[in-house]
């Protein structure tokens, strides 16, 4: 159980990692294609990562760019081959020049696939009260 946990927590690091470094293509790659996204920031649910990829494409258009990302409180629920893996987030972005860090919780499930590796098939992101 600890070798599979930590399987989980290499895949999270890696994808808030490359988040972390505006790492488009790495952070990409960590979900799976039909993954979904709720975002407290849009007003509907992304139903696959190429929805959130053209979210993310038009973000950037306006001048997004992630500066860094640190987590916190994390942990990981196993259930067989899906591990919920939640944790709190601090995240300095620019937005249109302006700097902007935000406070937020998130969720992030992944499922491990046939080849041994744990892809992100949804995640879920709210504001810290």
């Amino acid at each position: 159980m600890e070798h599979t946990t930590n399987a989980v927590f290499a895949a999270a690091n890696s994808l808030v990692d490359a988040f972390s470094r505006h790492d488009r293509e790495r952070y990409f790659s960590a979900f799976s294609k039909d993954a979904t996204f709720i975002f407290h920031n849009l007003d509907r649910p992304l139903r696959n990562r190429e929805a959130y990829e053209a979210e993310w494409a038009l973000w950037e258009r306006d001048g997004f760019k992630v500066l860094s990302c640190n987590s916190s409180d994390r942990n990981i629920q196993m259930l067989g081959s899906v591990a919920i893996f939640t944790h709190s987030v601090e995240t300095q972005a620019e937005f249109g020049g302006k700097t902007i860090t935000s406070q937020e919780r998130e969720t992030i499930v992944f499922e491990r696939q046939e080849d041994g590796t744990w892809l992100a098939v949804h995640e879920h992101l709210s504001r810290a009260s």
